[in-house]
């Protein structure tokens, strides 16, 4: 009997040890290699280095529209904001401004990505966009992707910003923690992870106008998880539902996808004066 429970205790600690490595190494792909730029695709840019309260310098290109409105882009966990020029280039082409920039550990910025260091990134940002730029707040479009929603939403629940627009979101890192170990009590997972990642919280604190978009196809971030979070948003909220896989959608649907966008911007363009 003794000999089982040591056994079985022995299990935990490896399966504890197991969660804690997978944490660490499945949540942020930060690469270093920056494979393009603006310029390649013919794009008005400036790169600016922004210091955090931390020391840590993070990399952001400012590419210029033909609007007063900006997108502050929020990118998901894998490659960098050089990585993203294809969907940088819709954005522009429909007259936009865009910031993106690179976490701290991602393509030229300094540091390792860690959740409390990227909230610390996030308003470091913010401020140098309104103070920096002199952005007016009722021009910022915060624009999230996948993991980058955890910042989107961290951000409009801390700041003043115009509008909100999640692309492929989960609700919380215990969700997908239970996705991921379905036959895991919930309750010891949330013992276990360090990580909250917490959209579902936020969004209902959040009164600005809100649109998801999400693939009913997704294969890493599941749909429901998206419903969920509209369910609880509040208050003006969209949701625009189409196909593909988590990576892909966005390029399967790119006419889809800037046609809704437009139209939920223009939409609320009153709600922002």
């Amino acid at each position: 009997m003794t000999k089982t429970i040591i056994i079985f205790i022995l299990l935990i600690f490896l399966f504890i040890l197991y969660l804690k490595y997978f944490e660490k190494t499945h949540i942020f792909y930060p690469d270093k290699k920056i494979y393009q730029e603006p310029k390649d695709f013919n794009l008005n840019y400036k790169e600016v280095f922004i210091k955090t309260p931390d020391n840590i310098n993070l990399c952001g290109w400012f590419i210029k529209g033909d609007s007063k409105s900006i997108i502050l882009y929020f990118h998901g966990n894998a490659g960098n904001i050089s990585t993203r020029l294809e969907i940088v280039k819709m954005f522009v082409d429909s007259k936009f401004n865009v910031f993106i920039f690179d976490y701290r550990g991602y393509g030229k910025s300094t540091g390792k990505p860690t959740e409390k260091g990227i909230y610390l990134d996030t308003l470091s940002i913010y401020k140098y966009l309104t103070e920096n730029e002199n952005i007016n707040i009722e021009n910022i479009i915060v624009y999230g992707e996948s993991i980058g929603c955890a910042f989107a939403t961290y951000l409009a629940e801390k700041e003043k910003v115009s509008l909100l627009i999640l692309q492929s979101p989960f609700s919380s890192a215990l969700d997908m923690a239970s996705f991921l170990f379905p036959y895991i009590p919930k309750f010891f997972l949330k013992l276990i992870i360090s990580v909250e990642f917490d959209n579902l919280s936020r969004i209902k604190k959040i009164n600005i106008p809100k649109l998801i978009i999400h693939s009913i196809d997704d294969e890493i971030v599941p749909f429901k998880f998206a419903q969920k979070l509209f369910i609880q948003a509040s208050h003006p909220k969209e949701f625009l539902t189409t196909r593909g896989l988590h990576n892909q959608t966005i390029y399967n649907n790119k006419d889809e996808y800037i046609k809704k966008i437009n139209e939920f911007i223009e939409r609320y363009k009153d709600y922002r004066n």
